[in-house]
């Protein structure tokens, strides 16, 4: 399943009057409160995802640059990590993970966490809690805070490498807010808000209950980590950019290799480490759900690794570094949606699929697209995110080794209906963002073209955003 919430005060309530012994015993019972190990968890999985980005992505893109850009690509990461963090704890958060009301309920949040309105209490030192996928097993909300500012940070982050080299720094940061604003936090919501298993107390509330969550939560679709809300999302606001931007000088005719393809390797590297928390933390508690999400986390990128490789050893003749490590987000990506939603078998046909399917993404397809996607965010994540999120729907199913998925909440019954049922309602949330944030990414970037222009000067881009954006180099020459 995917991130939820469900906010509220649940520290105990005060005592009511004696009546009875029961009541009074009833009435004094302490809540619910967070299992240490699960809020331990939860905070390493928040640090090894703040560790995908910086300095996992930073590297991963910055190899992939030419030299007289790599310490732009960097420094492009590191500042939109920060932005997106601020922007999150201002109001971000709030729009996405609280409820909404009248006719935008579905599709964003409200303001009741502003500035993180209401999740500490200094005067008496409380914590406000949030919902996991257990009844009576709540979190504290400022630890579910930290680890979403992650992902909507990163997800910003991902869309920098579809048009590096040749944009001014003031412009990424202006089309971020608003695409952060207006697609990032809408698709979040619409994907993963609902109100936790917690409200589900009887039957004759589940409708009610199920009518506050987003869109596309109210439909079934199955999302654990961020196929959609991630992947998709950034992949197709990247290939917006690649295409609004236009294509670097020299595209097609001047060699554009990787500087520095150990750095990559790297990068890779640290993102298939950091990624277990990005999936097995979804699970939001240390439990079988997580525990699952990182065998299939662990597996499906290996798998991709040696799809991806030996596909080009085929096609290519000889297979390659770069080949490899871009096999591992591959795998990463597509296992993303999945992880806790399918069974091993799942993972295998998942790793072996994207690998496949993103080397096809990156050559074949960008091809026909025509569009300069700098490091193949569109290949590797939208294609990948596109193919896990749809196969999640299909294995899934307990038949083919899934866990299936609840459809009772009141009572906690896991459930599965058919598999093409499944298979459409997963077709429809990946179509609902990619439209969403393809036009939201339009517009956004032709307002920071508006006001301070897409791309640095000819002279710049062939000098290098190192020393003309920055005022400083990578390497000394």
């Amino acid at each position: 399943m995917s991130p939820l919430f469900a906010f509220g005060d649940q520290t105990p309530a005060p005592a009511a009057p004696a009546a009875s012994a029961p009541a009074a015993a009833t009435a004094a019972a302490p809540a619910p409160t967070p299992n240490k190990g699960d809020v331990s968890w939860m905070l390493i999985s928040t640090a090894l995802v703040l560790m995908m980005s910086v300095p996992a992505l930073a590297l991963f893109y910055g190899g992939m640059v030419r030299s007289k850009n790599a310490l732009s690509v960097l420094m492009q990461v590191f500042v939109v990590f920060s932005l997106i963090t601020v922007l999150w704890c201002v109001y971000g958060y709030s729009l996405a993970f609280t409820e909404g009301s009248g006719s935008l309920a579905p599709f964003f949040g409200g303001l009741d966490r502003l500035f993180l309105k209401g999740t500490f209490n200094a005067a008496d030192g409380s914590f406000s809690m949030a919902g996991t996928f257990s009844k009576g097993t709540p979190l504290y909300e400022l630890v579910f805070v930290a680890f979403q500012a992650t992902f909507a940070a990163i997800t910003c982050a991902l869309i920098l490498g579809a048009f590096v080299e040749r944009v001014k720094f003031s412009a990424v940061l202006i089309f971020m807010v608003i695409w952060f604003t207006f697609a990032y936090l809408p698709i979040s919501h619409m994907v993963w808000f609902w109100m936790g298993p917690d409200v589900y107390t009887a039957a004759n509330v589940v409708d009610a209950m199920n009518a506050k969550a987003g869109l596309l939560w109210q439909w079934g679709a199955l999302d654990f980590a961020g196929g959609t809300v991630v992947h998709i999302n950034a992949g197709v606001a990247g290939l917006v950019g690649a295409y609004v931007i236009g294509k670097r000088i020299g595209f097609g005719k001047e060699h554009m290799a990787p500087h520095n393809v150990t750095m990559t390797m790297i990068g890779a590297s640290l993102l298939w480490v950091g990624w277990f928390g990005f999936n097995a933390g979804s699970a939001l508690e240390a439990n079988g759900s997580a525990s699952l999400a990182f065998m299939n986390t662990y597996l499906a990128t290996a798998c991709a690794v040696l799809s991806w490789m030996f596909g080009e050893w085929i096609f290519k003749s000889k297979p390659s570094m770069l080949g490899a490590a871009s096999g591992a987000v591959a795998g990463l990506v597509a296992i993303t949606p999945a992880a806790g939603n399918v069974g091993i078998p799942g993972a295998f046909v998942i790793g072996t699929g994207a690998g496949l399917i993103c080397l096809w993404g990156v050559n074949q397809l960008k091809g026909w697209l025509k569009a300069d996607d700098s490091l193949d965010v569109f290949g590797v994540h939208a294609v990948g995110g596109v193919f896990g999120a749809l196969m999640t729907g299909i294995f899934n199913a307990p038949s083919l080794g899934g866990p299936g998925f609840y459809n009772n909440w009141f009572e906690m019954k896991p459930g599965y209906g058919a598999i093409m049922d499944q298979f459409i309602i997963q077709a429809k949330a990946v179509g609902v963002t990619v439209v969403w944030t393809a036009v939201v990414a339009f517009i956004a970037y032709k307002i920071a073209d508006w006001t301070v222009g897409l791309r640095v000067s000819a002279e710049e881009e062939r000098e290098g955003l190192d020393t003309t954006s920055h005022g400083e180099s990578a390497y000394r020459i």
